[in-house]
C-alpha cells in the first residue's frame, strides 16, 4: 500500500481490461487517479460507477491529441501507459491505426512528460515480444526479442525508445512485459485465451484449438494491477530504466495443458486440436527479477480462476457475451 497519498496517477487507457481493474486497486490504496481513454470499445460502463468518487477524474480523449494530453497531465505525479490497440488480430485488421496509437502517438506522449515533475512512467509491454523462442529455456528480461506480429513490433519499438532515451528523461521509466492476462474485469474480454476457452467450454460449446503445444505465460489481471502498484510505490531509483517480466513461476502453460485443466472440471467438454501454425509464438518466461527486486508474488493461479469463471458463467453472468462483441472483444 502506498504511503504517499499525495501521488496523483494518470492511467492512459484506464477504462480498458487491465485499466478498469487497476484504477480500483489504486483508489483503494489511497491514490488519486485520473483516466484518459478514447473509449474505442464503447466501454464507458467500466468506469461509470467511479465518476462520483472525489479521488477519481476522467477525460474522454485521444492520446494522440497533444492538447488533450496536456490537460490530462495537469497536477499528475505519475503516469501508467496502458493505451494501445491491444492484441495481434486488431492490429492486423487496422495496421495504420495501430502504428499511429501504439507507436507514434505513444512516443509523442512520452516526450510530453519531460519537464512536468513526473515521478514514474510505467509502460505496459508484453511477453509476446519474445515471440518464437529457439530454446525451451525460460526467457529472462535480457533475452533476444523476436516479435511475430505488428502488435509486438510496436511494443518493442517503444521499449527501445525508452531505453535509448533515458538521458533525456527526468522521470523513472519502467517497462513491464506482461504475461497473457486473464480474470474478471469491469471491461471483460472473451478474446483472451483463458477467458475464451473457459467460457466456451462452460457453455457446452465445441472448442477448436490451434497449435496446442505452444507455450505461454499467464497472469491474473488483479496480480498485474498489483505489480503496477509496486512500481508506483517504489523509489524511482530502484525501478528507473528497468524491465520486468510480470507473471508467476509455474504459470507457463501450453494450450493443451489449459484444456486438460478445464476438462478436469468440465469432463464432457468437446475439444478438437489442429496444427496449423496459425500463431507461431512459443515462449516460456522467467519471473524471478520482479520477485527478487520488488517482492512480487502472484496471488491467483489459473486453477483458482477457471473454477470461479465456470461458476459465474453457470449463474448466467455475461449472458450478453455473444451480442455485445464490441465490448467483450478487441476487434
Amino acid at each position: 500500500m502506498s504511503s504517499e497519498t499525495n501521488q496523483h496517477i494518470l492511467i492512459v487507457g484506464g477504462a480498458g481490461y487491465i485499466g478498469s481493474v487497476l484504477v480500483r486497486v489504486l483508489l483503494e490504496q489511497g491514490y488519486r487517479v485520473r483516466v484518459l481513454d478514447a473509449l474505442l470499445y464503447d466501454n464507458h460502463s467500466a468506469i461509470a460507477d467511479l465518476l462520483n468518487n472525489p479521488s477519481f477524474s476522467f477525460i474522454h480523449g485521444d492520446l494522440c491529441d497533444e492538447a488533450t494530453v496536456r490537460e490530462a497531465l495537469r497536477d499528475v505525479t505519475d503516469v501508467v501507459l496502458l493505451a494501445a490497440l491491444v492484441g495481434d488480430p486488431v492490429c492486423k485488421k487496422y495496421p495504420d491505426l495501430a502504428q499511429q496509437i501504439n507507436d507514434i502517438g505513444t512516443i509523442h506522449l512520452i516526450d510530453q512528460l519531460v519537464g512536468r515533475d513526473i515521478k514514474h512512467l510505467v509502460f505496459m509491454s508484453t511477453c509476446s515480444n519474445y515471440g518464437l523462442r529457439e530454446t525451451d529455456s525460460e526467457a529472462r528480461e535480457d533475452a533476444e526479442l523476436n516479435p511475430q506480429s505488428l502488435y509486438a513490433e510496436t511494443k518493442v519499438k517503444v521499449e527501445r525508445y525508452l531505453l535509448e532515451s533515458t538521458s533525456r528523461f527526468d522521470f523513472a521509466s519502467t517497462i513491464l512485459r506482461c504475461a497473457t492476462a486473464y480474470g474478471l474485469s469491469p471491461r471483460m474480454r472473451f478474446d483472451l485465451t483463458i477467458n475464451e476457452f473457459t467460457r466456451e467450454l462452460a457453455l457446452g460449446r465445441d472448442l477448436l484449438v490451434y497449435d496446442a503445444d505452444t507455450w505461454r505465460p499467464y497472469c491474473h489481471v488483479n496480480d498485474i494491477s498489483r505489480a503496477i502498484g509496486l512500481v508506483l510505490d517504489a523509489e524511482p531509483s530502484a525501478v528507473a530504466e528497468q524491465v520486468f517480466n510480470v507473471g508467476s513461476p509455474g504459470e507457463n502453460y501450453t494450450k493443451r495443458m489449459v484444456v486438460e485443466l478445464l476438462q478436469q472440471r468440465l469432463p464432457s467438454a468437446q475439444v478438437r486440436f489442429q496444427e496449423g501454425k496459425v500463431d507461431p509464438r512459443n515462449y516460456r518466461v522467467d519471473f524471478s527479477r520482479i520477485a527478487d527486486r520488488l517482492g512480487f508474488r502472484a496471488k491467483v493461479t489459473l486453477t483458482d480462476f477457471v473454477v470461479e469463471l465456470i461458476d459465474v458463467i453457470n449463474k448466467g453472468r455475461f449472458a450478453d457475451g455473444d451480442d455485445q462483441k464490441r465490448f467483450y472483444r478487441n476487434s
